[in-house]
């Protein structure tokens, strides 16, 4: 098995988690899951929103928006800073397109392991 297989599987592994999970709206997930550049990402919940990592550990990237609920309903997409507002978007399925409208090309799959030592990884590329 390799490296990007394993990474794979531990991502697949925390999106079924989050799927059965009643931490995070269950119809953004299944959103986020169809829609196959987010499926390879790692996701992970926080305070009910929904994050995306490029890579399977902590600490996690923070370069990706993320979908918060909204009270009342809705979705809010924020990011990747927490003090970044992207847009409100009325349903699940709109906030995921706002979210890949806004990933890098190559970005994906998860990289096994944190971003700094993702960080390494893309800076040895460039060398």
């Amino acid at each position: 098995m390799t490296t990007s297989d394993v990474a794979e599987d531990v991502t697949e592994a925390a999106w079924q988690e989050w799927l059965s999970s009643d931490r995070v709206d269950s119809t953004l997930v299944r959103s986020a899951y169809a829609e196959p550049r987010l499926r390879q990402l790692f996701p992970w919940v926080g305070m009910w929103e929904l994050h995306f990592s490029r890579c399977t550990e902590h600490p996690p990237t923070w370069d990706i928006p993320y979908i918060a609920p909204m009270k009342g309903g809705g979705f809010l997409v924020e990011g990747p800073s927490r003090s970044e507002v992207v847009g409100p978007a009325e349903t699940a399925e709109a906030a995921v397109a706002i979210v890949v409208g806004h990933l890098s090309p190559g970005w994906g799959p998860a990289f096994l392991g944190n971003r700094h030592q993702l960080a390494q990884k893309e800076q040895a590329k460039q060398r």
